[in-house]
Parts: structure tokens; sequence; C-alpha cells
């Protein structure tokens, strides 16, 4: 439930329309329905205009086609599965069809969405340094689109052929938020804050060679970088960059 359906149940309570005892019955599952195995918060989007979203690791495919089933049936916003595996995305979509699947590559999470919300106004742009950061910008784009965003997403412009973003300019210029995806060193934060007035997420990824390790040396590079402003999430955090530009956009 979201501040105007709440607005327009208390509004029919006023009018006689419905009564007392029919809102309370409504209005008992708010804070969050105990399923047992988990408890499905119905009022985070009240509380920050982002509604629960389902991670699918570690969970069984029956737990997680049951809640996705129970935030359609009674939550209000979009609805969205990150890092399901096949087995997962299968379950959940015979319980829930409908769902539009975002893949990510062989052996990689998919994200699924559902009941997407209206467009909303604000210029996204989401970069990624190269290819094979990809996926991680798959979650973000999937994310941010079920949010009502219409983002454009400029692949492969890393710093090795800094010519690429360079050429991109005038659309990080226009952007009211832009989401940088690099691995290896991350350098491309930097780059980008530097040639953008927008709020800069950026998500270090986990590509890279073994000095790499694992996207700690994007991560602390990110943390470290000379560019001021620039707020980095965690290693491979598409969903999570996606979630703080909502925020930013509000």
């Amino acid at each position: 439930m979201d501040q105007p359906e709440l607005s327009f149940l208390l509004e029919q309570v006023r009018d006689g329309a419905v009564t007392p005892q029919s809102a309370f019955e409504l209005l008992v599952d708010l804070p969050f329905k105990d399923l047992g195995f988990a408890r499905v918060d119905h009022h985070r989007f009240l509380r920050q205009g982002i509604p629960e979203a389902v991670f699918a690791r570690g969970k069984t495919e029956s737990q997680c086609a049951a809640i996705v089933a129970e935030l359609l049936e009674h939550g209000t916003g979009p609805v969205v599965l990150t890092r399901a595996d096949a087995r997962q995305v299968a379950a959940v979509l015979e319980r829930c069809p409908g769902g539009t699947v975002t893949p990510s590559g062989d052996d990689k999470p998919t994200i699924v969405t559902w009941r997407h919300a209206p467009p909303k106004e604000g210029q996204v742009v989401v970069v990624t340094a190269g290819t094979a950061d990809l996926p991680v910008a798959g979650e973000c784009v999937a994310t941010l689109v079920a949010n009502g965003f219409a983002p454009t997403l400029l692949a492969d412009s890393g710093v090795a052929g800094i010519h690429r973003i360079l050429s991109n300019e005038a659309d990080l210029q226009k952007a009211d938020a832009v989401v940088v995806i690099a691995g290896m060193e991350g350098a491309l934060a930097s780059v980008v804050g530097g040639l953008t007035p927008a709020p800069v997420v950026a998500v270090p990824t986990s590509v890279g060679y073994g000095a790499s390790f694992e996207g700690l040396t994007a991560l602390l590079a990110m943390l470290a970088s000379c560019s001021p402003g620039i707020t980095i999430v965690g290693i491979d955090n598409g969903f999570g960059a996606a979630c703080a530009v909502t925020r930013i956009l509000r």
C-alpha cells in the first residue's frame, strides 16, 4: 500500500463507502505478512518509496514463488526478484506469470520484474567500463525500468580507450543521475565524476585479473577517488545502485 492508496481508503471510511471493520481487515497486514519462513514488509513502500525486493540466493524455489506472490497480491509498486537461478525463475513464473526476465548470461543470476511503476521524469545514464560488466549493468537497468525510468546504457566505455566515454560527454552533461559500473582498477568512476554535474553512483565489479581481488581493488580505488561526491555501493551490486538513483530522483 502506498500513500495515495492509503489516503483513498481513509477518505472512503470518512464518506461511509467503507466500514471501519473492512478498513481494519485491509490494514491488519500492512506492516508485514508472516509467511512462516519470511515476514514480507508491505509497509516499506510507505516508509521508503521503494517496495521490498526478493533476493533469491539462499532461498528455495517455493520460497521465492511464495514471497513474489504475496507482494503481487497484497503489495504496491514494482516487484523485483534478484539473483535468481534458472530453476527459481521457472518456479516463480509458473506461479506468477507475466514477469519480465532479464538474463545475465550463462551461469549468471537473472532478474525478473513485475508491475512496473508509471514513467518517471529523470534522465539516467548507466555506463560500463567493459562488456564483462554487462551482467551487473543488466541488473541495474532492469531495476531502474521497474521503478519507472528509461535509462540510457553506454557499454564498453572504459579508460583503456578513453575517447569512447569522451564521445558521450553530452549525454553525461544532460543526465540527472549516472551509474558507473567498472571492474579492474575502477578508474572509470573518477573520469565520469569529472565530466558530469549529476550525482554519480559507482559500482565496482568482480571483473579483473588476480590483482583485482574479485572487485576489492576497484572498490578501494572508487572510495579513494579524487573526484568529489561519488557514491559507491558494494561489489557487483547493480540493484543497489538502481535503488540509490531511485531515491535521489524521487
